[in-house]
């Protein structure tokens, strides 16, 4: 390892010389720091591939030195070292910038990891890889989208959790599948697990493992989802089926980064990125004792929230063309057009089921259509499906092809207090649940078209402040 140098700062002699003993061995020369200050002096002083922080100083707080790092030296790498149980500092230091925290007293094992981990960083092994026939492919130009990637390549790089909100449908595991390429790990295990598909007798050993003779029928040692996972990514999707004593056990795995295996004397120690992701409210269910607050803050140290379908309507015409490529690839029948009066269609939409829902109608249409061309009624959508914000006049697209790429228009650009025509009125269900829909897509419609400003928004909508607040509060969306 070439000119590897660490900032280790710690005003515990002690602390320091254990680094130091620890990381010598792998090539790494430690330049030591008593105090924020030196610290600051030694990283104008040369260039370090990582910095390990206490968040206690002498003059200030490790904290302050996260912030400064990532304010003036965005590329470097750096941990922080917390006392024992004080998980709001570690929380907050990886909300700075910080890729990765870990506690007094730790195992060598586990500073080794994220030593290994902050190398990785510093050689720039995240990238965020995608479109290649290997890797997935998050579609879409709109604004939503645009800023959907950008948030992903950052987020890539820090190794905090991640909770990934959004409707069904709208592509978190996707998105969870990007965060795991674009960082360090992107060449460990991603290991996906659906929490609500998992008995809730089996999930003790599914999750942590289980060695032989534990139980009846246990012929084997079996590794758990955590030890497939080492080094890697574990997804836990629809974490809010979680019963509240596997919570609770999912909980101390993430604070004392080790798990039993049923039947084992000891934990073993586990190096595993935790993302996870629910279309219900988690903090709703909080709220609601549905959930254990603690668990929660531990998941949602930082929140990556996907758009619904309904937000990005201009991204159909792409999402309906890759589409139509993937099923003629797959199927070697030719690729269908699409005309102008099918595409407006799918845009008049709501897609309750999102992308998911997108798929499934064009690839009901793809092997349904006789003459090779898509039609409004090849698509089969729900009478009275149509959402009550009209589209405006677009260029018409070529029928030949979805090739020729029409210019819809944006979502942000119709709002509900400027019609154009009458809107439809659809047969539904569920009306309290409908009206909530309509409520929620109009808010961030107009929270879109005034890039967040509240105050702005409330105007366009046509409601005091408060109102909108008390809105935003309502629909989970504040």
């Amino acid at each position: 390892m070439d000119d590897c140098n660490a900032l280790i700062v710690d005003d515990e002699a002690d602390i320091r010389e254990l680094i130091e003993m620890t990381l010598s061995p792998l090539g790494v020369t430690c330049l030591p720091a008593e105090t924020l200050g030196e610290a600051r002096a030694l990283l104008k002083r040369q260039p370090l591939s990582f910095c390990i922080t206490d968040l206690r100083l002498p003059d200030g707080s490790g904290l302050e030195l996260v912030a400064h790092i990532q304010k003036h030296y965005p590329n470097l790498p750096v941990a922080v070292i917390t006392a024992h149980g004080n998980v709001e500092s570690a929380v907050e230091a990886l909300k700075l910038g910080a890729f990765d925290f870990i506690s007094k007293p730790f195992e060598i094992s586990v500073l080794r990891d994220i030593v290994a981990t902050a190398l990785r960083l510093n050689r720039g092994n995240g990238d965020a890889r995608t479109g290649d026939g290997r890797h997935p492919l998050l579609l879409g130009r709109s604004t939503a989208m645009d800023e959907i990637r950008t948030l992903i390549a950052k987020l890539g790089r820090s190794q905090a959790p991640i909770l990934i909100s959004g409707e069904s449908g709208t592509g978190k595991e996707l998105a969870a599948r990007l965060i795991h390429l674009s960082g360090p790990r992107a060449d460990r295990p991603f290991v996906p697990v659906n929490c609500g598909a998992i008995p809730e007798q089996l999930m003790e050993s599914e999750f942590f493992g289980y060695k032989k003779g534990s139980f009846t029928g246990a012929n084997q040692d079996k590794s758990g989802l955590f030890q497939v996972a080492q080094g890697g990514t574990l997804f836990l999707d629809e974490v809010a089926e979680l019963p509240m004593h596997m919570q609770v056990k999912l909980l101390r795995a993430i604070q004392e980064r080790a798990v039993r295996p049923v039947g084992a004397p000891a934990e073993i120690a586990i190096d595993v990125r935790i993302l996870s992701a629910s279309h219900k409210n988690l903090a709703t269910l909080v709220r609601n004792g549905a959930f254990r607050q603690d668990l929660f803050y531990r998941l949602n140290v930082i929140e990556l929230r996907m758009p619904s379908l309904r937000e990005h309507l201009d991204d159909i015409p792409e999402l309906v063309a890759a589409t139509f490529d993937r099923l003629s690839r797959q199927s070697g029948a030719p690729r269908p057009m699409v005309t102008p009066s099918a595409l407006q269609a799918l845009q008049r939409y709501a897609f309750p089921g999102n992308i998911r829902e997108l798929e499934n109608i064009l690839e009901r249409a793809f092997t349904l259509c006789e003459s090779g061309v898509i039609q409004p009624e090849d698509l089969l959508l729900p009478a009275g499906s149509s959402i009550s914000m009209p589209l405006a006049a677009t260029p018409t697209p070529s029928p030949t092809s979805i090739r020729s790429e029409p210019t819809p228009p944006t979502v942000s650009s119709h709002l509900p207090d400027e019609p154009k025509t009458q809107p439809m009125l659809p047969m539904v269900n569920n009306l309290e649940g409908y009206l909530e829909g309509l409520e929620r897509a109009a808010i961030l419609r107009a929270l879109e078209a005034t890039r967040y400003n509240k105050t702005a928004a409330a105007e366009k909508l046509g409601i005091s402040f408060r109102a909108l607040r008390y809105r935003l509060k309502k629909l989970g969306l504040e």
